[in-house]
This record gives C-alpha cells, structure tokens and sequence, in this order.
C-alpha cells in the first residue's frame, strides 16, 4: 500500500527573538540585508552606516562620510559596494572593503529617504523629500544626475528597481511606475501618503503601504486592488513594508511596537509579533530564509522561525 505523500508545510513566520544588537549609532533608521541576506546594513541618526553579520551579532565595518543621519542604504548585486542617502541631501556611493567613499552626489534639494542600485549596480536612484528619482551613473564622474523624474507633486518616501521599472511612492497619494523597456509611466492613486511600495517578489503585484494604517496590494498591469490590510498604527511615519521570502505573507512596521503579517490572500492577520515599546522603525526580510530584521529606537532584533536552531546553540 501506497502511503500518501507528506503534505508540504506551510510558510512559517519568524518569531522567535535570536539576537538583540546594540548597534551604538544613535537611533537605527533603516536596516537592509545585503542581497543573499549574509550581512545587513544599519542606517544611524549618528551620520555613520554600518555592516553585520546578523545572526552571529558581529560588527564588520563602520562607514563615515555623511553630513547629517543616514535615511537608508543598499548593497549591490556583488557586495562590492553600497550606497547610501541621508539628511545632508548626498547620495553616498561606497566601497565595501575599505569603508573609502567612491563617490558623493549632490544635487538634491532635500533629504534624500530612499536609495537603491539597479541591478547591474551601475546606477544608483535616490528618492527625495525634493519631490524628484534621480538617477546616478556610478562609473561616470558626472556631478549631475544621468536623468530626474519628477512628476511626483511632493516628496518621494520609497524607490524599488527590478530589471526594467522604477516604482517611486510619494507623499502626493501615487505609486508611479516607470517602464524603461516601453519608455511609460502607469501611475495608480492611493489618496492618503504612501509611506513604502515594493513589488511582489514575483513581480507581479505592488504592495503600497500608507498613513491611513492601510496597506493595499495591486495588480501591477491593472492597478485592480486585491487586497487590503489593516490593524496596524501608521498615521505619522515613514515605516516599512514588504513580502515574506515566498509570497504567502503580507508584512508590516507599526507604530504600536509590533510587526503585522497577514495572509496574502486571505487579508486576514496572522501574527502580531511584539517586538518593543516603541514604534518599529524599520525591517527587512531575508531574500530567501524565514528571517527578519526590525530595527527599534537604537537597537536591531533577528528573528526566525520557532523551528529554527541557532549553529552552536541559541544566540
């Protein structure tokens, strides 16, 4: 007789607490994992940027040449670099190994919230409270940007990059999506501030998150909304949100001290996770793993699913 086969398990959410780390840089602004998710980035109020190995808790490099705290950061597709956009309205391009700046771009006229490589990592866009993306060439000595996109009627809070989109959220209420292959702008309007957009990781939605503590999936292509998720506080920050490493979960900051997960389907929440008494400034999630980063006040946490055994015992 034929036993049948296991059923596959169902995703599991990180919620167990690994590892707390000081990161001693003032309050953390943003935290990002590197591309395979080894090491991540923190993002301090102190103006210094620096790389973890998170899971062991272990400080790699400190990164100092901003001005004013450093808003957010990226590493490229073959961690040899990092970039960087803070409160002195510099986008900051960096070497990894020597901690040395490559290159300082100035030209926007505020603070710079967002930054990301694109997937070649030979340009950077940074998104400002300026109102404009502007698009920097990394082997160029250019002082000026290759090219702004400013339709936005107030300030950029969120830029994502896939091989041939922009996706700019603004203050304004709109998620724009750029097109470079067929050279259009799809712009969808969400009516309250939009605080983060990402793509799915399928590429195939847009997850928008806004300060009526809402956030709404989107057909890409359509604009058609088929989802929305609530439960959350966010009415006056800039928080994050993204998808879980398979798609099943929608997954958000709060201002209350938690993270929300939700069914991507269903809507309906299914984790809680407290995290501190404070609001969640920041979070990433591991590209392929069941790991999260949250970052509160001047601490990031690591957690992982409740399976999940720490090599060499518990951190």
């Amino acid at each position: 007789m034929a036993f049948p086969e296991p059923k596959p398990r169902g995703p599991e959410l990180p919620q167990k607490r690994l590892k707390t780390l000081d990161c001693e840089q003032g309050a953390v602004r943003a935290v990002r994992f590197n591309v395979d998710g080894n090491y991540c980035l923190t993002c301090g109020s102190d103006k210094t940027l620096k790389l973890w190995n998170p899971l062991r808790g272990t400080l790699l490099r400190t990164y100092s040449g901003h001005g004013y705290e450093v808003l957010d950061a990226a590493g490229s597709f073959d961690n040899s670099n990092l970039c960087s956009g803070g409160g002195d309205k510099a986008v900051v391009l960096w070497d990894v190994a020597s901690g040395q700046v490559v290159r300082k771009f100035r030209g926007h006229a505020g603070k710079v919230n967002t930054v990301q490589f694109n997937e070649e990592a030979t340009l950077i866009l940074s998104g400002s409270i300026d109102s404009s993306v502007r698009c920097w060439d990394c082997r160029s000595r250019r002082p000026e940007p290759v090219q702004t996109l400013d339709e936005a009627r107030d300030g950029i809070s969120s830029v994502k990059v896939s091989d041939h989109e922009v996706l700019a959220g603004s203050v304004d209420g709109r998620v724009r999506r750029y097109d470079l292959r067929m050279g259009q702008l799809f712009s969808d309007y969400v009516g309250s501030p939009i605080t983060c957009a990402c793509f799915s990781r399928d590429g195939q939605c847009l997850l928008v998150s806004s300060l009526d503590s809402t956030l709404r999936l989107l057909d890409k292509d359509t604009g058609e909304l088929l989802g929305e998720y609530t439960g959350h506080q966010n009415k006056q920050y800039k928080l994050d949100c993204c998808l879980s490493e398979r798609d099943t979960h929608v997954v958000s900051c709060s201002e209350d001290g938690k993270v929300f997960f939700w069914d991507l389907v269903e809507g309906s929440l299914a984790l809680a996770l407290p995290v501190g008494p404070g609001v969640v400034q920041s979070l990433a999630f591991h590209p392929t793993e069941p790991c999260l980063l949250t970052a509160m006040a001047g601490r990031i946490q690591c957690w992982r699913e409740e399976a999940y055994e720490a090599e060499g015992g518990a951190g």
